[in-house]
């Protein structure tokens, strides 16, 4: 099959016109096998500075599986992971290759599958270009920096028939499958609501006046790809762009994404939320952050109300302390109130209670440690179908880390009163509230000086995947991201 090299994937982008392009002629329109069972699947690891270093350990790990490529556009964390990689697994210089450049990687034919942990902007281009090169994909949360490219993510995976596995890995938990099949049997009646939370602790990134220089070892422009270069304002390279929406999508993609893809799961739904609003602000930090650090939406996925709860400061005079606020008994999880008990779920596992708050069964579970072999597997067979956490999934529940942050990009400052009277149609959403003012209290916010921002109640249509009605057209400008040549996404993968 052709391949993406530079030189023809610039030859294309120079070609392209109109926004589409014609793709690659390309990988097969079967599924490719793994090359049987006593035959390795040969993986590369985009982006290794944290996340992506412990999937190298995973995938390695596997039977039939061998890790032959790391790609990082820092030559230092590159040059280190190389140097670990032989160390430990005493290999030579012709076992592990390393590469600044995703487009090189894709280019060799002996590669069967990418695994990208790399910062959120570029998930969905090289998952796209991934596919396009004939190659399975095991892409990192949140799986896309916006909803139109997740939906290309989508459309490469069919088009091109690969395996594209969502880094979601609480999918493959066995505490969350089990709960999952007995809210859905109505073991315990009907939903009545949720409360989704993750309720840390995190410290400012601290405040530069001045662009910082870029480290020399860094390429950036391979590192921004599709993201504008802009002016780095930040203190610590790298990291530290969570919080900047040039590159990430704050603590509700971070973190938030893991809890409302279980919320996803354990309801079985098949789509996502239809009306939501939000409310918060980056508070207590004077620093080069963008995203909010105390964050709360109220959705309704038609007429069950969902309250997403994101938050990042200490709870300094409550309980909680210094490691986060507690609400509802718990620091992190879902919340599901049904009409004969609550099932209460986090990372590990979990229980259900009844309706006087005894525990009336135990979900235990390992967090998904399955999850990375769960990919391996679905390889083997050529059957999405056998992945825990396909990118249909995936791009929902990411879909809904960009309404809840959407709904609050498009809102603007306003008075505590004004933010309690939006959420007064939902009881845990003014409960809520109510905590969180408490919290922000133990952390001397004046919010006379440091207002609540409250976005408008935005309508979703699903099958545009796009905002409707009004303020609509605020919301829709946050629905895709701006690119850079010839870092592109095409409207045709």
């Amino acid at each position: 099959m052709k391949q993406i090299s530079r030189r023809n994937f610039l030859q294309r982008s120079v070609a392209a016109t109109a926004g589409s392009y014609l793709a690659l002629s390309g990988p097969s329109r079967l599924v490719t096998r793994a090359r049987g069972a006593n035959n390795q699947i040969r993986v590369a690891v985009a982006g290794i500075n944290s996340q992506g270093n412990g999937h190298v350990g995973r995938f390695q790990g596997l039977p039939g599986v061998q890790v032959v490529a790391l790609c990082e556009p820092d030559k230092e964390i590159l040059g280190k992971r190389l140097a670990e990689f032989k160390a430990k697994y005493e290999v030579g210089d012709d076992a592990i290759k390393g590469y600044a450049d995703i487009r090189d990687v894709l280019d060799r034919k002996d590669i069967d599958a990418i695994v990208i942990a790399t910062p959120n902007h570029w998930h969905s281009l090289m998952t796209v270009w991934a596919c396009q090169a004939g190659k399975h994909v095991y892409v990192e949360k949140p799986v896309s920096h916006s909803i139109w490219e997740g939906r290309k993510m989508v459309e490469a995976a069919r088009k091109y028939n690969r395996i594209v596995q969502t880094g979601t890995q609480q999918r493959s938990c066995p505490a969350v499958i089990e709960a999952a099949a007995d809210i859905q049997s109505g073991k315990y009646g009907k939903v009545k609501w949720v409360h989704c939370s993750k309720l840390g602790a995190r410290g400012t990134i601290g405040k530069v006046t001045t662009p910082q220089p870029v480290p020399g070892h860094i390429d950036y422009n391979l590192w921004a790809g599709p993201a504008p270069m802009s002016p780095v304002m930040r203190q610590s390279f790298h990291y530290d762009w969570h919080w900047q929406w040039n590159w990430g999508d704050g603590e509700m993609a971070n973190w938030g994404v893991h809890y409302l893809d279980d919320l996803h799961h354990l309801l079985g739904w098949n789509d996502v939320p239809n009306k939501m609003i939000a409310a918060g602000n980056r508070f207590a930090w004077d620093d080069n952050g963008e995203t909010p650090n105390m964050h709360f939406s109220l959705m309704y996925y038609d007429d069950l109300p969902i309250v997403v709860d994101i938050r990042n400061l200490p709870d300094p005079k409550r309980r909680g302390g210094n490691s986060g606020a507690v609400y509802l008994g718990a620091r992190h999880g879902n919340y599901i109130q049904c009409e004969h008990a609550s099932v209460r779920l986090a990372r590990g596992g979990g229980g259900a209670y009844d309706n006087d708050g005894q525990r009336i069964h135990q979900y235990k579970g390992d967090g998904g440690g399955a999850h990375a072999r769960n990919f391996i597997d679905a390889i083997r067979s050529g059957r999405r179908q056998d992945l825990a956490a396909e990118i249909e999934g995936g791009h929902q529940s990411t879909v809904i880390c960009h309404q809840a942050n959407i709904a609050w990009r498009a809102g603007a400052e306003t008075s505590v009163e004004e933010v309690r009277a939006a959420m007064k149609s939902h009881e845990d959403a003014l409960n809520t509230l109510n905590d969180m003012l408490e919290q922000m209290d133990g952390n001397d916010v004046d919010l006379k000086k440091e207002p609540f921002i409250l976005g408008p109640m935005l309508t979703y249509d699903r099958k545009q995947e796009k905002f409707v009605g009004a303020n609509a057209e605020k919301a829709n400008k946050f629905v895709t991201c701006s690119y850079r040549e010839p870092f592109v996404i095409r409207d045709e993968v």
